[in-house]
């Protein structure tokens, strides 16, 4: 089997060989950091006033962690370490209340993602042959340009649709061909739906190849997405903060995520006590981007939960990969004392047949307990007359919900498309706990 590469050289580049770029790379950036309001002072009560204080890859535990609400407390420019005439584009996070969190970068730094995003595609199979339809929503939210640019250097045929209007997607996917598209997982499911009731044949597209992000997922989704529209479907992790999607990405033999470390130093931690955690164990990803001119970021805190896949991958590549992601430190909920990820309902959910594309789980007080609430589309054919088979698939999502997750939840069945869908990401916890609680 032919291996793609983008840059050979560098992505099975010996690791000794890595890690001194990865050092270079850390003193640039500490040297950056001290050009911020934000930085500045944290970095020199430490003791570093330099990159010659970095002395080793050791070194980097000396510098602070930063956290998305460190982003909030430097807005709107305190993390700028260059002129501003030099910022060729300011994006935001994907957030919708509160102040939000900026993302500045030159021309280079455009230029440094869009060269990531193309390994990345390229990894994943994509060619200058294909035709990709972007279905990210463009704007502020980094995940539409960054992506579109990576395309573009690639030399793919991009066209940038955006999220929503399906019929219109679909009218673009049959007559111009497009071969990849960029889309959550939850939006793909949705697009099977829509194909299935519109005017088109899906034989008659060449569609062969879907990137999913924006919103974490589990290996069943994946499966199910593949099953239904019979093309392969790759995972892709990033967040504005870190630039966008991007960071890490499968190969073609899609067994975890290579996160590309010429570009990004990574540590696992416990999110408690904030030690890192023995390789191959699960704990929180945390992140330092090693280029980046207009805005340095220090060990940022990503809150989603992983570990690093240790063996070598049949691909080649010695950047190390990151397992598919559980969920995160800060969306965990707690019910009734017991630790509960939504990732492990949906792991429950779409294991199941006659199960729908989406779901909403729903906590809310109930006197002094917590009550949890599983609503869940279910397709066309279970409701008939005879309500015996709803009634069989609630008590099976129940008991095994409750085995999983040693809670038991209240399932409520919902009719196929009765239910919101979403077209960026989808909303699918709804705690309606008061905030004290």
């Amino acid at each position: 089997m032919e291996i793609p590469f983008w840059d050979k050289s560098i992505e099975t580049i010996d690791r000794s060989e890595l890690e001194k770029l990865q050092l270079a790379g850390l003193k640039r950036q500490v040297e950056n950091a001290l050009k911020t309001t934000f930085y500045k002072n944290k970095l020199l009560k430490e003791g570093i006033i330099g990159g010659s204080s970095i002395k080793s890859l050791d070194d980097l535990r000396r510098l602070p962690f930063t956290t998305k609400s460190d982003l909030r407390e430097a807005y709107p420019f305190g993390l700028m370490s260059v002129n501003k005439e030099d910022v060729v584009r300011i994006h935001a996070s994907s957030g919708t209340t509160g102040t939000p969190t900026i993302i500045y970068q030159t021309q280079k730094d455009v230029s440094m993602a869009a060269d990531t995003m193309a390994r990345s595609l390229v990894a994943a199979g994509c060619t200058k042959n294909d035709i990709c339809q972007n279905m990210m929503t463009y704007g502020l939210f980094t995940g539409g340009m960054c992506f579109h640019y990576g395309a573009e250097r690639l030399g793919m045929t991009v066209i940038p649709t955006s999220s929503g209007n399906t019929i219109r997607q679909i009218k673009f996917m049959h007559d111009f061909g497009t071969t990849v598209t960029h889309a959550t997982p939850s939006y793909l499911l949705h697009l099977h739906q829509a194909i299935e009731e519109s005017e088109y044949d899906r034989n008659d597209f060449k569609w062969r190849l879907a990137v999913t992000g924006a919103e974490p997922h589990s290996e069943e989704l994946r499966c199910k997405i593949q099953d239904k529209l019979g093309i392969e479907v790759y995972n892709c992790y990033g967040m504005s903060e870190l630039n966008g999607p991007g960071v890490a990405f499968e190969c073609i033999f899609r067994k975890g995520m290579h996160i590309w470390e010429d570009r990004y130093i990574i540590e696992i931690i416990d999110p408690v006590t904030l030690e890192p955690v023995p390789e191959g164990e699960v704990g929180e990803l945390v992140v330092t981007i090693l280029h980046r001119d207009a805005m340095p970021l220090l060990r940022y805190r990503t809150r989603d939960l992983t570990r690093i896949i240790p063996e070598p991958c049949a691909c080649g590549r010695t950047h190390r990969r990151l397992a598919r992601f559980t969920g995160r430190s800060d969306d965990m909920l707690i019910i009734n004392g017991v630790n509960v990820f939504p990732s492990q309902i949906e792991e429950v959910l779409l294991k199941v047949n006659g199960v729908g594309a989406n779901y909403l789980i729903v906590v809310e007080k109930q006197g002094d307990l917590d009550k949890l609430t599983v609503q869940t589309e279910v397709t066309p054919e279970m409701f008939t007359d005879d309500t015996r088979p709803l009634n069989a698939l609630k008590e099976r999502l129940k008991a095994e919900m409750s085995a999983l997750i040693t809670i038991n939840p209240v399932i409520e069945l919902k009719e196929s498309g009765s239910m919101p869908v979403s077209e960026g990401k989808a909303k699918r916890v709804d705690d309606r706990r008061p905030k004290d609680f």
